[in-house]
């Protein structure tokens, strides 16, 4: 079961439980063939929307993105009081309208599937999480680290932490064609047509946080977190190129919720040799009401968040710092005017022309300059 995201490392875990022990590469029928549980993937936002993502696990040999759970039924349940129905949009995702939870109450999340089965969370009391005291960066020998502070006065507030982030970026292509293929007859000159342009001149990547980031503070005098590192970028890192941005967001956890994502931070980023930990059972807190077969993967926490936001431009970093444009391998070829060669080179639209020169025309991957394919042409509403 493949897995780019630490939800989506649930799936990977049926696996690894299966592997566990074994030096040698084996694929056994539990692996290639798994059970289908569902993985929830979201928290309870006492103090906003809350959105749940529903999924399958699924093969670890697949190809394609996991199994997403459609047409379920879904509410957050107040305990002894209201329901709060979640809508589906799009398939697999399901939200809340935005809503504040009372703080002395106690919650859970309660999901119908299409085939009858019924899962729900334990009820769960309201983890408040503190204001973020610093967030900010700094330029470093090795690159850009990103630090936040944070604390808690309050003696009864939980000393367990989570931090999650988003990062936002301008790519820039390098080459701007100037001609364009079209399949027509007569060929000559090549199919080739000055145009101004056709590719969008600037895109914006985004990606969210990979890595489990968690920190308690039960073994020190305060409860409090200083300059703790949740992000850092090589000096040569393409998304320092133009314009970059990440938006921070801290929550507070349960012991269990802080001791889950712990257990699930060892069996999927510490095993790799026969002295690493060894992968063990992740039992969340979501459990299946009319089954007890039908497992369920995943720890649904209720809590507020606190987020902040940093830009940063290429102008505010060290002057010598050898920043990729993230086209640096994008050498263009040339392509003889010959009809067969052009439309071989050209005809399948992984290729560009770019311009003239003599004996023919300068060719390009599509990927070099169609930053489409490394974002979106729509400008985020944050973006200055």
């Amino acid at each position: 079961m493949r897995a780019s995201s630490p939800f989506a490392r649930l799936a990977l875990l049926w696996s690894l439980m299966v592997l566990a022990g074994c030096t040698d590469p084996y694929l056994p029928e539990a692996v290639q063939n798994p059970p289908s549980y569902l993985v929830v993937d979201g928290f309870i936002n006492s103090k906003g929307v809350s959105t749940i993502k529903l999924t399958r696990t699924y093969s670890i040999g697949a190809k394609t993105a996991p199994p997403v759970e459609a047409k379920a039924t879904m509410y957050i349940e107040e305990e002894g009081g209201p329901r709060y129905p979640l809508a589906e949009s799009p398939a697999g995702t399901y939200t809340s309208t935005p809503r504040t939870l009372n703080p002395a109450r106690r919650y859970r999340l309660h999901i119908s599937t299409q085939t009858g089965k019924e899962y729900a969370t334990d009820f769960a009391p309201v983890n408040i999480t503190p204001r973020i005291d610093d967030f900010s960066w700094r330029a470093t020998p090795e690159g850009l680290q990103f630090l936040i502070s944070a604390h808690n006065d309050d003696p009864a507030a939980t000393r367990f932490y989570r931090w999650d982030y988003e990062e936002t970026w301008e790519t820039i292509p390098v080459l701007i064609p100037t001609l364009e293929y079209r399949n027509l007859d007569p060929i000559p000159p090549g199919g080739l047509f000055p145009i101004t342009t056709r590719f969008p001149q600037i895109c914006w990547g985004n990606e969210k946080s990979p890595n489990i980031q968690i920190v308690n503070t039960t073994r020190l005098t305060q409860n409090a977190v200083r300059d703790y590192v949740v992000r850092t970028l090589p000096t040569t890192n393409s998304r320092l190129r133009h314009a970059y941005s990440i938006l921070i967001t801290q929550s507070a956890q349960s012991e269990a919720e802080y001791r889950y994502w712990d257990l699930m931070n060892k069996n999927t980023e510490n095993i790799g040799t026969l002295f690493d930990p060894q992968p063990v059972q992740l039992t969340g807190n979501v459990h299946c009401l009319n089954d007890d077969a039908a497992l369920a993967m995943g720890f649904v926490g209720v809590r507020s968040v606190e987020q902040q936001r940093l830009f940063i431009r290429r102008s505010e970093l060290p002057f010598d710092w050898k920043v990729s444009s993230g086209y640096d391998n994008c050498v263009p070829d040339t392509v003889i005017l010959r009809k067969e060669i052009i439309q071989s080179v050209f005809g399948g639209g992984q290729n560009v022309p770019l311009a003239y020169i003599r004996g023919g025309v300068l060719g390009i991957d599509r990927d070099c300059v169609d930053c489409r394919l490394h974002g979106t042409t729509v400008k985020p509403s944050f973006w200055p």
